[in-house]
């Protein structure tokens, strides 16, 4: 648990794939690594930009068992098992740690939603299991976890913190109450960290750039910051990961395929980002080369 309180930035890695539809881990190791070399502390596994909710349990498990055996002595490794079905999420966090992640990350059942007892009793029970963060996300879910329902969860000695979606006042005050909290939001993580006192950030940016999201998070730079966020904007312009999947097409660093229902971005904000990475040095970007590409080359796999 000390090992990701410590840590500032964690991505939440892509998953990559061949153009058979499968998982592409030849790939994903790279995409890894370009993580390692840049400073970054941790991994969230099969995420929401992992696209964890696209797999089945059987890829969902092997990708957080390989990144153990392969990544655990340089990166903490956090397994998104968390599911709006409680005893799916108990049996998947339980596989989780047997496999050896350091934690889990856990959301609130989504869709069918339930009560804050329901809620309270969900959390405890995968808690129970394990160290985790928890994920507040009202955008993707339709409800969020009010902060009287994280304080009475901090009490449970394996929450080790919350990935909030839900603004820097509430990180703010949650990090007052000894509570640790990283932004979900890229474009609010600055200010999270440097002026609220927040942890980090859990980012989707850092599979792009990196090495730049190091030095956003180690260092009180207003600049950086500006500089960052028309290409945050541009990433979360749709849902993501539409769009951080195409720019990474775009830059070869994975293979240009997308499992549906996401899909690429239209030429327009191709162009855009296109012109948007020539004001970066080539070395900060994750990828070979820089493409724009035709709608033809991207392949779209059910």
């Amino acid at each position: 648990m000390e090992k990701i309180k410590s840590a500032s930035l964690l991505t939440a890695i892509k998953t990559p794939y061949r153009p058979d539809g499968e998982v592409d881990l030849a790939t994903f190791d790279s995409l890894v690594e370009a993580q390692i070399k840049n400073g970054v502390e941790g991994l969230i596994v099969c995420g929401t930009t992992g696209e964890g909710h696209l797999m089945d349990w059987e890829e969902h498990l092997m990708l957080i068992a390989h990144c153990v055996n392969k990544f655990s002595n340089q990166l903490a490794i956090v397994g998104n098992t968390g599911s709006n079905n409680t005893r799916e999420a108990i049996k998947g966090t339980k596989y989780g740690f047997a496999f050896g992640m350091d934690a889990a990350l856990q959301i609130n059942p989504y869709y069918g939603k339930t009560s804050e007892a329901g809620l309270k009793e969900h959390f405890t029970r995968v808690l129970d299991l394990g160290p985790a963060i928890i994920y507040n996300v009202p955008a993707r879910t339709g409800q969020d976890l009010q902060p009287e329902l994280i304080e009475k969860l901090a009490e449970h000695p394996n929450l080790i913190g919350v990935k909030e979606c839900a603004g820097n006042e509430r990180m703010g005050n949650y990090e007052k109450k000894g509570i640790a909290c990283w932004s979900g939001n890229d474009d609010q993580c600055f200010e999270g960290r440097h002026r609220h006192g927040a942890h980090g950030v859990i980012s989707v940016t850092s599979n792009l750039l990196p090495g730049l999201m190091r030095r956003l998070m180690d260092n009180d730079d207003p600049d950086l910051n500006e500089r960052l966020q028309p290409l945050m904007a541009w990433l979360f312009h749709v849902p993501s990961p539409n769009a951080l999947n195409t720019v990474l097409s775009m830059t070869g660093a994975i293979q240009p395929v997308f499992r549906l229902p996401y899909s690429p971005v239209d030429l327009t904000a191709r162009q855009k980002v296109f012109e948007m990475l020539q004001d970066f040095e080539t070395d900060d970007w994750v990828g070979s080369g820089l493409e724009l590409m035709e709608d033809r080359q991207f392949i779209l796999s059910a």
